[in-house]
Formats: C-alpha cells, structure tokens, sequence
C-alpha cells in the first residue's frame, strides 16, 4: 500500500496517474454538448449506492474508468455556455495548475510550520485586495471557506467590538434581498431570534436607506444596541448592490460596525470600467469576498477583509501544542492567530497564479464582459413580449417570468415557469435558477461565463417558451 503514497520514490507514478486523471477532464470538457446529460436522481444513485467501499479496484486506469460512469459524464458543467444558473463561475487554466500544485504539496495555512511561503503569499494577497478596497496600511484579512463564513466571521467581530453585556440588545440590519447567511450567523453567534432586523428594498432591489435610518432610530429609541449594517454589494438573486456612501454615513452617525458583502460583487475590485459602482466599500469596516465567484476561480477561494486589523484578535485563541503566544513577542506569522478554522488549504495560491499569469486587468476584463452581456440580455428582456423582467442588472444577473398571453390566472403562470425550468434542466440543454419575487415564481440567468453569447441567452429564452406552453397546453387538454 505504500506505493500509493506520494513521495520521491513514486513521483513518476504519481506524473503518470494525474496525468491520465487530467487527460479524461480534458476529453470531457471538449466534447461537452451540453451543460447537463439531465440524468435523474433514481437513475444515479443506483449505481453509486452498488459500489463496494471495501472492494477497491488497485488501479488508477480502472478507478478513472468507474468514475467516467458515477460522476464524469452527468455532472453539471459549468463552463458550458448555457450553464446560466447559479454563481458558478468557469475557471481560469492557471488558477488550476496551482489547485494541483496545493492538493499535491498539501501545506496547511494554519502556522509558519507547516506552510513558510504559503503564509507570505496569502498575506500578500490579503494586502492586494484591501489595497483595491481601498482600506490603509492598518488592514488585514484572512482567507476563508466561502462567504457564509467571511459573514460569520465578520458579524463576530463586529458583535465582540459592540461589547455589549446583553446579547439580546444586539441588532443586525440587512436588506429583504441579503444572503441567509446573515440570519444564520446570528443564531451561530447566540443572537435572539429577532437580532436581523430586516430593511426593505426599493423598486431596484437595492436597500432603502430612509427605512434602514428609521430602524436604526427605533432601534437607540428602544434602548437596543446597532450592532452591525450588512450592505450587500451584488445580491444573490438580482446582483443589486446596496447605496454604500449613505449605508457608511448612517453606520458612523449610530455607532454600527458596516460590513460589506460583496461575495458577488468583489470582482468590480478588478473592474476596468465598473470599479464605481462599489464607492464606498472603502468606508466599510469588513469585507466578504469570494474569489471563486467572479475571479474565476475554483471553489474554494475566498476571504474576510477588515479596515483594522486589531479586531482580528476576537478570532485568536492560543494553543502550546500549536500557536503559543510567545510566537507574536518572536514576530513568528500564524495564520490560526486570524482564522476560525485551523487547518486550512493553501486556495489562495490559486489566486496567486492567476494574477501571475493574467494580472488583475485579465480578471477585471473578463467580469466586465459578463456585466456587458446582462445588459445585453435585458435588452432582449426588455423587448420580448413573452416575459416580465424584474430589474436592470447591476452586475450579471437577469430575473424574469415567462408571461403567456392567454393565461391571467398568476398561479397558473406560476406553475407554467415551474415546470419549464424543471422541464429544461432534464432536457439537459440549459441550466437556469428560480427564485421568488412578490411571492411569486420567476426564473434567473445568472451570467458568469464570457463565452455564453446573446445568441445563447435568446435560444434559452425559446427553449424557456417552448416548455411553458407545452405545460399550458397539456393543462387546458386536461381541464377539458
């Protein structure tokens, strides 16, 4: 069994195994048709749940060829054109080779002990992006799991900088549109059920700065405490982003720590021509961003971001057996010393070869790209009788219904867009979201590709049609 052990005497074993490991990807992404096979569940699961565990095959070859059957050849590919659903982005060739290069030399973040350069250059990816923030030399961040845990992170630091002896008195204000995360880190950080203090959006999905004023009024008048402000800066569902400069302004005059979410919108940081539309990040004093979402990178690759790097001491406990605090008095940098976790991936090094090889204005150029084609496809929107488009797109993200003309009935047409969603990812010919507005049902495009073409986005948009009626037809035959 040693001989699967990774080390210098199997190094040719290991060149020839991810060799042919990465040969297959390689096959499948260039013959992909389709973002989806549309394989259901009960046809899956049968053939993973009859794999012996206790059984192995003792080869690489025969191993890659199971795994062509269980997960290659119906997984969702992402960087298909038509893959429009969620925020999930393609990645970028370099970011890869360093997802290699990490998972093989497998350096844990968490002290200088066990990572030496990898430390450093996390770091200097933290100072990198709070330099594009815009933060002072006072910044520091940390890398992360994703963005529900740099919101975690975040609302405890701002609840321990609210020092506060009652937990019950703390207030968190987010918009009806912010990501859920913000109400279960509350309950993670022992908040009361009605610590989230929900602020309603406008007409442009953006937060109402009126209504978070008024909250944040009654809230000092009720004797409670403005723990935090959570701006998003690209809502999950409309990729909206909260009016930062008069949030930062509301924060500063009731004492609220402001943190940013800008897990989806963080790719502005790289923008050239749309950089303005997050003014005022910079006033905030954390920031959530995920790299894995318009960086292009592979998941995971995110990190929390704060304007005083001192409050990162609410995170930092010591071990002997790990970081003692003799190590800070030696200068020695422990990563741990940041982080809620402990052992930790080296992701950033994605983003490290990433910014080696395409440098930021690559990046920025691509995601500017993905924010031109939404407009695009609001155009086509916009213009197309057959559907009713919630919002002009702040960043990628297209929110829409399909509006059949014969049909008045809202419950119906709910159904209709049920169904031609459900009917379009079995097809396996696009992938589309779903969400709720109004209380109704409505269907998402969510574009993070630069390869899918408008031309995409109008055959997805018939496709989309063609569905609904065929439900709509087969319910009126069955009314009848």
């Amino acid at each position: 069994m040693r001989s699967h052990l990774l080390n210098d005497t199997t190094a040719d074993r290991y060149r020839r195994s991810v060799t042919e490991g990465i040969e297959r990807v390689a096959a499948k992404l260039a013959t992909t048709e389709r973002p989806f096979t549309g394989v259901t569940v009960d046809a899956l699961a049968p053939r993973i749940d009859r794999i012996d565990l206790d059984k192995p095959l003792h080869d690489t070859t025969a191993v890659l060829d199971e795994l062509e059957d269980v997960y290659l050849r119906d997984a969702i590919y992402f960087h298909h054109p038509r893959y429009l659903a969620h925020l999930n982005c393609p990645v970028v060739i370099p970011a890869v080779v360093g997802e290699a290069v990490l998972s093989a030399v497998n350096s844990s973040l968490d002290t200088w002990d066990q990572s030496a350069g990898g430390t450093l250059i996390e770091r200097r990816l933290i100072d990198w992006t709070n330099e594009r923030i815009g933060f002072g030399r006072s910044a520091d961040g940390v890398f992360t799991s994703g963005g529900s845990q740099s919101n975690l992170q975040a609302l405890l630091l701002a609840r321990e900088e609210a020092k506060s002896d009652s937990y019950a008195k703390l207030r968190i204000f987010a918009s009806e549109a912010s990501h859920f995360s913000v109400k279960k880190s509350a309950k993670l950080l022992g908040l009361s059920q009605d610590a989230v203090v929900t602020v309603p959006t406008g007409n442009d999905k953006r937060m109402q700065t009126v209504a978070l004023a008024h909250e944040l009024e009654r809230c000092r008048r009720d004797g409670l405490i403005p723990m935090a402000v959570v701006a998003t800066a690209g809502t999950t569902d409309f990729g909206s982003i909260d009016p930062l400069p008069e949030i930062a302004e509301l924060c500063e005059q009731f004492g609220a720590w402001l943190h940013v979410d800008a897990a989806y919108g963080c790719g502005l940081l790289a923008s050239l021509k749309n950089r303005h539309r997050i003014d005022g990040i910079e006033r905030a004093d954390s920031v959530t961003v995920d790299y894995h979402k318009s960086f292009f990178q592979p998941v995971s690759s995110s990190a929390v971001l704060v304007r005083d790097a001192t409050t990162l001491r609410h995170a930092t406990y010591h071990a002997e057996y790990l970081n003692p605090r003799r190590m800070v008095q030696e200068r020695i940098p422990n990563q741990v010393d940041k982080s809620l976790q402990t052992t930790r991936r080296f992701d950033a090094l994605k983003l490290w070869m990433t910014l080696r090889t395409m440098g930021a204005d690559g990046i920025g150029r691509l995601f500017d790209e993905v924010c031109d084609l939404a407009e695009q496809g609001w155009k086509l929107l916009a213009a197309d009788p057959r559907y009713d488009v919630v919002v002009a797109p702040s960043l990628s993200t297209l929110v829409f219904r399909y509006i059949p003309a014969a049909v008045t009935d809202p419950a119906e047409i709910d159904r209709a867009n049920l169904y031609a969603r459900k009917a379009l990812f079995a097809s396996g010919d696009a992938v589309v979201a779903g969400t709720k507005v109004g209380g109704r049902h409505f269907l998402k495009f969510t574009l993070l590709n630069p390869e899918t073409t408008t031309d995409d986005i109008s055959a997805v948009l018939d496709l989309i049609a063609g569905h609904a009626e065929q439900y709509l037809g087969e319910s009126l035959d069955r009314a009848s």
